[in-house]
């Protein structure tokens, strides 16, 4: 019979705590899970041993009695015994001695637990707890593991709504495989990793316990115009040269609205002009606006005529005067 070294299945040393021990066994059973590894029966009978080390080393009984046997193990091997010819006996659970062990689990270990199906415990368990020490087994109807209510588990879901959509708001409706249909409404002013929850609308609760909330997680997609800074907005605007060195108005188009734009004489390229409030909505003020950064870009005429580019020689000439 195999030994069963509880404390390195679980990856910690023979003096951890409780809570060290509870917190090994859940990082371990959430990475092993069936769930979570679907058809992969290495992490099945990975997550089986996690669950029978949890089951021995949580119970300070069951754990008291598993480190005597432990050392005795050990001399035992160091003085060149066998497993075939060690004496079970002395450490078997006793016949019709067996009992059901009471013990509170948080819903989250109940989860980890249990949620995936656990299948029976080794042989070397069932030699020294016996084949109800403690566990669930199959067939069993007492024990202090008989799942109440649980709570719906939380679920998020992703969506990709346009820039726009983004500023005005939106409703989006979504079904789930049971046929329900949500109507999830999306504020003005989310941004890429803004989540809108929906209480209540996640997985249905088991044995009448509430359902847990959906989450909804928002990517804005580029827009091709503008680009967004937090709660700002940036666009650049052409600007013909005749205006950027004598002066005049262009007309800039906001996301929602068009406003004019006055371009100073002698207006270097690259400036850039702030227009308060013409931005994204503030998430939880909607009232309140970002601002629109507007970069001037510069537009050289192109084409010149003879007379043109003679006219250009004159003004360089007097530049240079």
């Amino acid at each position: 019979m195999e030994y069963k070294d509880y404390y390195k299945v679980l990856g910690v040393n023979k003096n951890a705590s409780e809570s060290e021990i509870r917190s090994a066994f859940r990082r371990l059973a959430r990475k092993h899970h069936p769930d979570v590894n679907p058809g992969d029966e290495s992490a099945s009978s990975r997550f089986k041993e996690i669950n029978e080390a949890y089951e021995v080393l949580s119970d300070p009984e069951k754990r008291q009695k598993y480190d005597r046997f432990g050392a005795q193990w050990k001399q035992y091997q160091q003085a060149g015994g066998s497993a075939e010819d060690f004496d079970w006996g002395q450490w078997s659970a006793r016949p019709g001695a067996q009992r059901v062990y009471t013990r509170k689990v948080s819903p989250e270990e109940f989860e980890d637990m249990f949620a995936g199906g656990l299948g029976g415990f080794s042989d070397f368990f069932e030699t020294l707890f016996g084949s109800m020490g403690g566990g669930v087994s199959a067939g069993s109807t007492a024990h202090a593991y008989a799942p109440g209510p649980q709570r719906g588990r939380d679920v998020e879901h992703s969506i990709r709504i346009p820039l726009e959509q983004a500023f005005y708001g939106t409703t989006r409706i979504l079904e789930w495989e049971d046929g329900r249909r949500i109507e999830a409404k999306i504020p003005p002013g989310v941004q890429t990793g803004s989540r809108v929850r929906l209480s209540g609308q996640g997985q249905r609760g088991a044995n009448g316990a509430q359902s847990g909330d959906l989450f909804v997680r928002i990517e804005v997609e580029p827009h091709a115009r503008f680009e967004r800074q937090g709660d700002d907005l940036r666009l650049t605007v052409p600007v013909d040269l005749y205006t950027a060195l004598l002066g005049g108005e262009v007309r800039v188009d906001g996301i929602d609205r068009s406003v004019d734009l006055t371009i100073p004489p002698e207006t270097q390229n690259g400036k850039v002009f702030r227009l308060k409030g013409l931005g994204m909505p503030k998430l939880r003020r909607p009232d309140r606006h970002g601002d629109l950064f507007v970069t001037v870009e510069v537009e050289l005429p192109r084409n010149l005529s003879g007379r043109e580019k003679e006219l250009v020689r004159e003004w360089n000439d007097l530049r240079k005067v």
